[in-house]
């Protein structure tokens, strides 16, 4: 399932970027992460490995490594899923498009639940739910940065 969500934010890339790359900044708007920490000796670039622990609803507590796919300055910030719990496939995408207004951020994610059947059937209910949150992080964080 995938959710996809763009908000336009008064800053330029650069005063963004801190927000999809430094962990403390990243957990004041991805409201469902409970932690997020690079869990390598390598703290950027391609390749990072990073590990989070997510609470989506009334999900049990997500333990989650992922990779980082993309990772281009000021511009995106990409990483997908290597091994966790509650999901089978999980890819997010962070990018930033300089606009003549500052910014547009756009949020993707890409998920698939386990569960054979019942993950099919809880799918569009959990995507839903997904995108109402995304847009929540999307409002603190545009509130973050144009401060």
């Amino acid at each position: 399932m995938r959710v996809e969500r763009s908000i336009e934010i008064a800053a330029p890339p650069e005063k963004i970027w801190p927000f999809m790359v430094e962990p403390d900044n990243i957990l004041k708007w991805c409201i469902t992460f409970q932690k997020f920490e690079y869990s390598g000796e390598k703290r950027r670039g391609e390749g990072t490995p990073l590990y989070i622990e997510e609470k989506a609803g009334p999900m049990p507590l997500m333990q989650l490594n992922f990779v980082v796919t993309e990772w281009v300055e000021n511009k995106r910030f990409a990483f997908k899923l290597t091994s966790g719990n509650m999901t089978r496939k999980y890819e997010q995408s962070w990018s930033i498009e300089s606009i003549p207004s500052g910014s547009r951020f756009t949020f993707v994610e890409d998920f698939e639940l386990p569960y054979g059947i019942f993950g099919k059937l809880f799918g569009p209910l959990a995507q839903r739910s997904s995108g109402a949150t995304v847009k929540k992080m999307l409002a603190i964080l545009k509130e973050l940065v144009e401060v």
